[in-house]
């Protein structure tokens, strides 16, 4: 055998030496790599993947069954993937931030609006009857027959009551006197009369119900004379409300020169229980004259229904 033959044959013999070595070595590497992470390698062309190594790492270094399992081999194979996987492909641990707690806005405070202002006698102690009565009728124009006789009855028993009192009875009086019907009332006798003496709810003495009766005949005949009992009670201020601008309750006067005017001719006429005093009041709670305080929303409102133009019959 030449020479040449002889270098070529031992060049080959010595590369199959090292390419059985190297068959031996990636066959050991990879048997006890797949005992630690039996999911994590996988073959390329060309070598093992280093990235899907450090990957399983990363994904089973926290296993703490397989940790107690590892022989001393698998602990160096394990130091040593650590060390030859690239810094940049490493995943960064990520530190948790505490979640920031949003605290919701609390709702708006819902305020009530303010209660409207009224004449300063009516207070917080007044009672709901007469607190409606001042904001739904005291003030404002009546030009009903039915209504005017019902506020100058109730007006005249202010003697024995006060408002209050007389408006927890408005019901009851209103059923026993026909709602206010000056014909119905003009008729009844004796024994309707002694019937509504008897009733305990309303407590009226027999002379404040004669009364009632007999002004009810009083406007019978002025609804003759006149047309009708509205017509008559406006002519005393030339159909047309009495606007007053008090400030302060002591300016409010309890009675007035058209209150005593109409008075002196109910008076005339046969009327009851209809002094000066006692037709101001009338004429206050049927919006003849408007004394709400400037400062009452009551007054703005009842000045408005006052400069309406009004039909009177």
């Amino acid at each position: 055998m030449s020479k040449t033959n002889v270098r070529r044959h031992a060049l080959e013999k010595c590369r199959s030496v090292k390419e059985t070595q190297k068959i031996l070595n990636h066959g050991f590497f990879t048997r006890n790599l797949k005992k630690v992470y039996p999911i994590g390698l996988q073959k390329s062309t060309s070598s093992l993947s280093l990235s899907s190594i450090s990957l399983s790492l990363s994904q089973n270094s926290n296993d703490s069954s397989q940790a107690d399992s590892l022989t001393p081999l698998d602990e160096k194979i394990s130091l040593a993937l650590r060390l030859i996987s690239p810094l940049d492909r490493r995943e960064p641990t990520i530190a948790s931030k505490p979640l920031q707690q949003h605290q919701s806005p609390s709702p708006p405070q819902i305020t009530e609006p303010e209660e409207f202002k009224r004449c300063n006698w009516i207070t917080k102690s007044s009672d709901k009857a007469y607190i409606e009565f001042h904001d739904e009728c005291w003030g404002v124009p009546a030009y009903d027959d039915n209504k005017l006789f019902e506020l100058l009855a109730m007006s005249g028993l202010l003697m024995d009551y006060n408002w209050t009192e007389i408006l927890k009875r408005k019901e009851a009086l209103r059923e026993v006197f026909a709602g206010f019907d000056a014909n119905t009332v003009a008729k009844m006798e004796e024994k309707e009369i002694m019937e509504i003496a008897s009733n305990k709810a309303l407590a009226l003495a027999d002379s404040r119900i004669m009364c009632i009766v007999d002004n009810a005949k009083c406007i019978m005949k002025i609804v003759k004379e006149c047309g009708s009992f509205s017509s008559y009670i406006w002519g005393y201020v030339n159909h047309k409300p009495i606007i007053n601008r008090y400030r302060y309750p002591r300016n409010v006067p309890l009675r007035s020169p058209k209150a005593e005017a109409l008075s002196k001719d109910l008076v005339k006429r046969g009327f009851r229980f209809v002094g000066p005093v006692i037709v101001h009041s009338f004429m206050q709670a049927a919006g003849l004259t408007i004394d709400h305080l400037v400062d009452c929303y009551r007054h703005s409102e009842c000045v408005s229904l006052a400069e309406r133009p009004w039909r009177h019959i």
